[in-house]
């Protein structure tokens, strides 16, 4: 095996969570190049990374033309294993295109009659997607590496150190979805639990600020830092190696936190870890509102309660 591309096009988080094909694949065939493609943006965990060689990234605004440039990229390099994770039409055309003389990818996939290797996916089986994601490479490798694992550098570790104090710990409270963000009395009774002996410190993008400023507006806490837009998402998880525990959604910084090791709380409101996205840090909790009819409401998080009630939130019970 002397060239792989890996391909995963979806958010931050299935893109952490790949990341153990890639430590897998240069365990298993340390010679071999890896390279990865991604949806643009994303590309900035993998800064430096020892064992990606090179990245493409898929500009989604600009679908057609931006496929289009990569498959023609991607044949010149007459890849010997092209490993597709996404399960959408885009990536299967990339991934069917690619003259690679071994494609692997789901079934889901509707280009995946193009692939020389299926498996299939669900999430009803408890499986975690890391677990899903290796399955793939089950038949070409002996060991297989289960944690995700990123790679900031000594310059994201530099950005981070400033915030460091002797004891602290990292809350991040929003999501791109409201059903699976935890209410803002939960972030507080975290924050009331901790507030005596830590350093509480609010991350997140830019557009979390404002969510994070009002948590601090509803607390007495006197040594709390919204560090929203503060810090790169590999700062962030520069900074995570060294909290006490991170406490999270079912959301990205979840799958940050169990790429550096670190230990985590997470909060499942409407989703559930089952689904196969719950923390894989070695020092991992889950909180969440058992034996709820309603919960889960679908696979992905919602706008809002269908029900209006939004148990699956309020009912977490802090400890």
């Amino acid at each position: 095996m002397n060239k792989v591309l890996v391909i995963q096009t979806a958010y931050i988080g299935d893109v952490i969570l790949a990341t153990p094909l890639i430590e897998t694949l240069h365990l298993n065939f340390p010679e071999c190049k890896i390279d990865f493609m991604l949806k643009k943006g994303n590309e900035i965990l993998f800064m430096e990374h020892p064992f990606i060689r090179k990245i493409y990234t898929v500009d989604k605004t600009k679908k057609r033309s931006a496929l289009l440039s990569n498959i023609r990229e991607i044949r010149k390099e007459k890849y010997d294993l092209v490993v597709n994770l996404h399960r959408y039409a885009s990536s299967g055309i990339v991934a069917g295109f690619s003259g690679a003389k071994h494609i692997i990818g789901f079934k889901k996939n509707p280009f995946s009659w193009m692939y020389t290797h299926r498996f299939a996916h669900s999430n009803e089986n408890d499986q975690h997607e890391v677990e899903r994601n290796l399955s793939l490479l089950r038949f070409l490798c002996t060991d297989l590496v289960r944690r995700p694992k990123l790679y900031p550098t000594q310059e994201h570790f530099e950005k981070s150190n400033i915030y460091l104090n002797s004891s602290f710990i990292c809350l991040a409270p929003a999501s791109v979805w409201k059903t699976k963000e935890a209410p803002i009395e939960k972030w507080l009774d975290i924050i009331n639990l901790y507030k005596e002996k830590s350093t509480v410190y609010l991350v997140g993008a830019s557009s979390d600020f404002e969510l994070c400023a009002s948590i601090i507006k509803e607390t007495d806490a006197s040594s709390i830092v919204n560090l929203c837009g503060e810090l790169s998402l590999m700062e962030t998880a520069a900074l995570f190696t060294k909290a006490e525990r991170v406490f999270v959604n079912d959301s990205g910084p979840l799958h940050l936190a169990s790429a550096m090791n670190t230990p985590v709380t997470a909060l499942f409101c409407s989703t559930v870890p089952s689904f196969g996205f719950g923390p894989l840090s070695e020092d991992s909790e889950v909180i969440e509102v058992q034996n709820l009819a309603c919960r889960p409401c679908g696979l992905h998080g919602k706008v809002k309660c269908p029900e209006g009630h939004f148990k699956c939130g309020k009912d977490l019970i802090i400890h």
